[in-house]
């Protein structure tokens, strides 16, 4: 890959996910880190990206929302494993709370099978799943609709959470890291992702490997209140021991190579 194709490529990856990680660009290009890294330096001086520690985020740096569209053809096999490993956290008979987002949607596939469940929810993409099932109890926040990520936010939805108490809470971000925990992009969307967390007895977090190691604005879950990290076998190991170290429980789901 010639150089100037391979900067294209790089911009190309870090515009549609806002985020992206040096290991990562450096994957998908096939070249050294050394290699990205200088790339990013040169992209940073032409005001095309913005450059962070571990990666890059898109100009406007850490405001910057990926659309559902941006997002629904990033790491999508992976997020098929994670959620279904992270259905086996949730027993029959369960509350529990499902955050927006392209994963936690994946997730919600593989929750069909059960007989008796509740499931609160943001998410119209979540609840979507779930209506093809019988036995679901599909409880939705209300609020007012963020179209570009199919979610509902504001303070009805806030203030419909904060009277609940369900089991676990499985949510998502655009961003994951053990100094600043999940994050997100948006105030708005903050608010509600931490009504969800409040709602719940533990905290799952399921994250792809595009998300850990990268940070946004708003934080949503400080890293000592996660119970459990879900991710795959593609997340760095040295960033999964970190986790582990501070107490996170780490589920790794094995996947499949696959391009981005």
């Amino acid at each position: 890959m010639f150089a100037d194709e391979r900067r294209q490529r790089i911009l190309e990856l870090v515009r549609a996910n806002g985020a992206v990680s040096l290991r990562e660009l450096a994957r998908v290009v096939d070249s050294s880190e050394v290699t990205v890294r200088r790339d990013l330096r040169l992209l940073e001086s032409q005001g095309l990206l913005d450059r962070r520690h571990g990666g890059a985020v898109s100009t406007g740096g850490l405001s910057h929302e990926p659309t559902y569209s941006e997002k629904s053809g990033v790491a999508a096999r992976e997020k098929t494993a994670i959620g279904a490993l992270a259905a086996g956290l949730v027993e029959e008979g369960d509350a529990i709370c499902v955050g927006a987002g392209t994963t936690t949607q994946a997730f919600a596939r593989h929750l069909l099978s059960f007989r008796e469940l509740t499931v609160v929810t943001n998410s119209v993409l979540v609840a979507q799943e779930l209506a093809r099932s019988r036995t679901i109890e599909v409880v939705m926040t209300g609020g007012t609709l963020r179209g570009s990520i199919y979610a509902l936010v504001g303070s009805v939805a806030e203030q419909a959470l904060s009277g609940m108490r369900v089991r676990r809470t499985f949510m998502s971000g655009n961003g994951l890291t053990l100094e600043r925990g999940l994050s997100t992009p948006n105030l708005v969307v903050a608010g509600v992702d931490r009504a969800l967390a409040a709602a719940a007895e533990e905290i799952v977090v399921l994250a792809d490997h595009t998300k850990i190691g990268l940070e946004t604005m708003a934080q949503t879950v400080p890293a000592e209140q996660i119970g459990r990290l879900v991710t795959s076998d593609r997340s760095s190991a040295p960033a999964i021991g970190q986790f582990r170290a501070v107490g996170v429980e780490v589920l790794v789901a094995e996947c499949t190579d696959e391009d981005d």
